[in-house]
This record gives structure tokens, C-alpha cells and sequence, in this order.
């Protein structure tokens, strides 16, 4: 059985796994960007009620585990956190502007899934198991 979150009003268990794809796929992810985007997403989150749990990373794209509350605008939370995350790496790794030429670090889309019934711990070890 889940953990319960609760609010003022309410008693929930909001859990997401979002995949976000480098635009045309390139192969820009390391240890030390990924890091970085880790970090980057753990500044963001407590404006929208977020928690990250887990994340990992292959060379063109990101898993992320996270749990949210019943009033997060999750679509306003992603799209803030691929541009500010997309600003960032881009200033601060420059090899990245020689992969990407345009200004998007990260593909239009995205991948956001609820996990249903699906235990958290099964979910957290397929994240851990991607890239390997």
C-alpha cells in the first residue's frame, strides 16, 4: 500500500513518470549533465508541490519518478522546468551548442504517465535499470 499525501482538504497519492527526450535524439546526457538537470529540477519543484523520488538517465533522454498534489499544474510545472533547464545546461555546457544548433535543449513533447496500481518500488526499479 502507498503512502498517503494529505492537504487541508484532501488525502492523495499522485505518483508520474515523465520521460523527456532530447531534441532529434542527440546524445548529449552524462553523468554530469544529468546531475545538473537533477538539480535543476529539485530548485523548480516546490514552487508546484512537487517531489522528485527518482531519476536516471540514458544518453538522449531522462526518467523521473515524482509525486505531486491534487492543485499542481503539472502541464505549467513541465514546461517551466524544460525551459529553464534547457537555458541552463545549454549556457553552462557549451559542447551542447555544437550537438544542438537551435535554441531547444529538449523535444516538444513528452512522455507523462500515471502509475496507476502499479507498486512505487517496481516503477523505481525499472528508472534505476535504464542506461544500463
Amino acid at each position: 500500500m502507498r503512502e498517503l499525501d494529505t492537504n487541508n482538504h484532501s488525502v492523495f497519492a499522485m505518483y508520474y513518470h515523465l520521460v523527456l527526450v532530447v531534441k532529434y535524439r542527440r546524445k548529449v546526457i552524462d553523468d554530469n549533465i544529468s546531475a545538473r538537470l537533477q538539480e535543476i529540477f529539485k530548485n523548480i519543484q516546490g514552487k508546484y508541490n512537487i517531489t522528485l523520488l527518482e531519476w536516471n538517465h540514458d544518453v538522449d533522454h531522462v526518467h523521473i519518478l515524482f509525486k505531486a498534489h491534487p492543485n499542481t499544474e503539472i502541464s505549467k510545472f513541465i514546461n517551466a522546468y524544460k525551459s529553464a533547464s534547457s537555458r541552463l545546461i545549454k549556457k553552462e555546457f557549451s559542447m551542447i551548442k555544437e550537438k544542438l544548433w537551435k535554441e531547444y535543449f529538449w523535444a516538444r513533447s513528452f512522455c507523462l504517465l500515471t502509475t496507476g496500481g502499479v507498486p512505487i518500488d517496481i516503477i523505481k526499479r525499472y528508472i534505476e535499470s535504464q542506461g544500463r
